[in-house]
């Protein structure tokens, strides 16, 4: 009764008619249906329908996201109200600034009011009309009025009382001739920056990433890696947490890694990496996190950037970023759009042991893989006063996939002859888009560093793959021709709802604590069919399935931390809840839920000004993505397949740190040593499914011990020439088996980058970026080395306000996966090429600013609480 009385009252909130008449209903049921439904276990009703276990998760969905409205509202508005009352109640100084020689309003000028001890109590900057006001308690104070190249004014014993706004009038500043004289421009924004917590890596600097994805880009990035496949490692772990603007996004990928291919580089303001993130971040990533930060500007009046970009092969793409501010509300929008047509392929040559033959076949595939996308994002900030801030921002990405797939097979006998020739082709069409909806509200107090966060976010994304494949016998013309069809839809809804508080405590002390709920619903139906002789197409036995994935993680977290002359510590902790549920419709309902706690601990001491060690602590999980739970998702290739486990459990891991960062004048070092224990390891292993048949195959292994040292050293060897260098070592043993078969590796490998940026007489950029990886062991064969030499000139034109770029991605055309393969049932060699050489010429042009020069070694504060 308690299913039939919810879903009756489901189907009702879908009906507008009874919507419209029962307005206050509908938010009462929506409430009580979250409150009951969601905290009912889905896995307690197994006698209940498949169509009725998925109107519930839908009840679920649509329920929090009710709940989660209505919490922002009722918490927004009242801070609306109450910013509204406090606007007919301030005390303060205010006025305006002007320039002598235009005689104008002076934006964003400087105020700044100290107390009789000269301690500085608040300050603000001008808006575009130069007009300013700054909040403070009743009192004598001294105003200074400043800006860049300016002589400051300064205004002695300036009274406030109370309710009143005392004004200073209109103030005049001339310009400083003797500054503007001294003034230097000392180069570009730093492309790598080092702080104790992370490395930022201003990616816009790079000249290989002009006109380049986020899947290019993020290659680029020491001791990160890209494989064939998409799939992102760092520091030799593809257990890594992708994030956008430090949250979850489909930008990342719904079930593939296509995403990141279609994420214009141009879009992209700089990339985070995380190695051992505190209690505040998700315990998600075995070996932390990659944050991609999207360009936003917050500069007074309009501004912006445009990009415009084309390339050998296909590669075309043009791109804006604006923003424009004015008083208190600050708009940004941008869009790109691209077409990429890329041809790629590679051999592969397998042997098959049987008991009483051998056999073999070469195998050469070709494809092109083309796409049009778009991206369009857009959004507000609404300054309701100085203390807070709300964000609305909306995205939308279209894209649309056109690839062909052309494979030849040459089966072979014993001798190494051939006996026989079959080619497969496929043509596949992939549309799909990406919507997400998200606001963010911010309170900050008198205190400093005080405080207040709310994050909602929505996530809707769809996308269809259709193929059509045609098998061909060249050798036997007369055998008939297989002619297949394949349709793989893929479709999610993703909520989020995240709140974060931090309170200082002392001179440098600070707590802070925070929850988070994520709720996805993901929809697959994958289905192969084949034409019989009587002209109808009927589904091939095996590839034929729907399948339904449910996620729900409840989160909290605490964290301390403080600080005493050179010592730095912090200490939090993470709770996180986990429900998943897994179904193939028809067939097997799969349910994990598990409850973890997420210790983390960081501890830092100054040797000096410029010197710092830092000793940090995590543990943290990895659960098995989407894709690695889907039974089969391709069938491109009829005779290797990629399959899912939907049997796989997290995979956990406790990570140490040692530290040390070295800053001088004219450069930065950072030195680290790495331990990881993991448990329940990911791995992907071959098996031989049938005659000729391998199917790959996620499972959980045992466990790994990886041990690992990274430096990371940026130099201005003179002040024409900089000198990046990355360089990652790490020993790893892994021990496992499968089904009674013994899966154990031990390897020693490495990677390096180094970028050297010279700087040509006066305009003129030259970018050299060499990346090498070592050869490395796995439980059943090896990967061997790959070389890469990318190069990139650039020239400033337009004064500085353009820039025209261009370079050449991987200069030998040598960026090959290769690998062999070996076990009791095979053995193969194999090398693939994603996407061959390339020549990129790009142009950039910003508005209303010019090539930032700003240089920044530590690129934040040394320790991050």
């Amino acid at each position: 009764m308690f299913i039939e009385n919810h879903v009756s009252t489901y189907k009702k909130l879908q009906n507008p008619t009874y919507l419209a008449e029962n307005k206050t209903i509908w938010l009462y049921k929506s409430l009580i249906l979250y409150l009951s439904v969601y905290f009912t276990r889905i896995d307690k009703l197994t006698t209940q329908s498949t169509a009725t276990h998925f109107m519930l998760s839908q009840i679920r969905t649509y329920s929090l996201l009710t709940l989660s409205i209505i919490l922002f509202a009722l918490f927004c508005l009242p801070v609306a109200i109450g910013t509204a009352n406090a606007q007919n109640n301030k005390t303060g100084i205010s006025g305006q600034v002007t320039d002598t020689e235009t005689g104008g309003p002076m934006s964003y000028a400087t105020v700044s009011v100290y107390d009789g001890a000269g301690t500085l109590v608040n300050g603000n900057v001008t808006d575009d009309a130069g007009k300013f006001q700054v909040q403070i308690k009743p009192g004598t104070y001294k105003v200074e009025i400043s800006f860049i190249s300016y002589q400051p004014q300064v205004f002695e014993a300036i009274t406030v009382k109370e309710g009143q706004m005392t004004s200073l009038g209109s103030t005049a500043l001339s310009p400083d001739v003797e500054t503007l004289q001294e003034v230097e421009v000392t180069g570009e924004r730093m492309q790598m920056q080092l702080s104790l917590d992370k490395r930022v890596f201003n990616v816009a600097a790079d000249l290989a990433n002009t006109s380049g994805t986020a899947s290019d880009i993020l290659d680029n990035i020491p001791s990160v890696n890209v494989d064939v496949e998409g799939n992102v490692s760092l520091r030799g772990s593809e257990n890594v947490r992708i994030l956008i603007d430090g949250k979850p996004s489909g930008l990342t990928g719904l079930g593939s890694n296509d995403a990141l291919r279609l994420l214009q580089g141009n879009l992209i303001e700089r990339v985070e990496v995380i190695t051992n993130p505190s209690a505040r971040y998700d315990a998600e990533g075995e070996v932390g996190i990659i944050n991609i930060v999207l360009k936003k500007e917050r500069n007074g009046g309009l501004n912006g950037s445009f990009d415009l970009g084309v390339g050998h092969p296909d590669n075309y793409n043009a791109a804006y970023n604006l923003n424009y501010r004015k008083g208190w509300i600050n708009l940004f929008s941008s869009y790109g759009i691209s077409y990429r047509r890329t041809p790629g392929g590679g051999t592969n040559n397998i042997t098959f042991f049987e008991p009483d033959t051998t056999y073999s076949y070469n195998q050469t595939r070709e494809h092109t893989r083309a796409s049009l996308s778009h991206t369009f994002r857009s959004g507000a900030d609404f300054y309701l006063n100085e203390k807070n801030i709300l964000t609305a921002s909306g995205l939308y990405r279209w894209s649309d996939g056109d690839n062909d797939v052309n494979i030849l097979y040459e089966d072979l006998d014993a001798q190494g002859e051939i006996i026989q020739q079959i080619r497969r082709t496929e043509d596949e069409e992939e549309p799909g888009y990406d919507v997400e909806l998200a606001l963010s509200y911010k309170k900050e107090f008198e205190q400093k560093d005080r405080s207040f966060t709310m994050d909602f976010k929505y996530i809707r994304q769809d996308e269809t793959e259709k193929a059509q494949q045609r098998e061909t016998n060249l050798t036997f013309p007369a055998e008939p021709v297989i002619l297949q069809r394949s349709s793989n839809r893929e479709d999610e809804e993703n909520i989020l709802f995240q709140t974060d508080y931090v309170q200082p405590f002392g001179e440098k002390g600070r707590w802070e604590a925070g929850a988070k709920a994520n709720i996805r619903t993901i929809n697959n139906d994958y289905i192969v069919e084949e034409l019989n002789e009587n002209g109808v197409y009927e589904p091939l036995p095996g590839f034929n399935d729907t399948f339904q994935y449910l996620e729900n993680i409840i989160a909290a977290y605490a964290m301390v931390g403080n600080e005493w002359e050179k010592f730095s510590w912090q200490a939090g902790l993470r709770a996180e809840y986990t429900d998943i549920s897994t179904e193939v419709i028809g067939s097997s309902l799969n349910k994990r839920d598990y409850f973890n706690l997420f210790p983390s601990t960081h501890l830092s001491y100054a040797l000096n000004k410029t010197a710092n060690v830092q000793i940090s602590y995590s543990r943290r999980l990895s659960r098995p993505w989407f894709r690695m739970l889907l039974p089969f998702s391709n069938y491109s290739d009829s005779r290797n397949f990629r399959a899912g486990n939907p049997d796989l459990d997290p995979e956990y891991t406790n990570s140490f740190e040692f530290s040390y960062l070295k800053n001088w004048a004219k450069g930065n070092m950072m030195a680290s040593v790495y331990y990881r224990h993991r448990t329940g390891v990911f791995e992907r292993i071959q098996i031989t499914t049938g005659e000729g048949l391998t199917t790959r195959i996620p499972v959980n292994l045992s466990e790994q011990d990886a041990t690992g040292v990274e430096f990371n050293l940026s130099q201005d060897l003179t002040s024409w020439w900089n000198v990046n260098a990355n360089f990652n070592f790490y020993h790893a043993v892994t021990n496992g088996s499968y089904e009674g078969q013994v899966l154990n590796a031990e390897t020693f490998t490495w990677n390096s980058r180094i970028t050297s940026r010279i700087k040509l007489f006066e305009h003129y950029d030259f970018q050299q970026a060499l990346r090498y990886r070592a050869p490395e062991q796995n439980t059943q064969g090896r990967r061997l080395s790959m070389t890469v030499l990318d190069i990139g000139l650039s020239r400033d034109v337009l004064k500085g306000r353009g820039t025209i770029t261009f370079n050449v991605r991987d200069l030998f055309n040598q960026r090959l996966w290769r690998n062999i393969l070996e076990t009791e049932e095979l053995y193969s060699e194999s090398e693939f090429q994603w996407r061959a050489r390339q020549f990129l010429l790009g142009f950039n042009y910003r508005l209303n600013r010019n090539k930032e020069r700003k240089r920044d070694r530590d690129g934040g504060d040394d320790m991050e609480f």
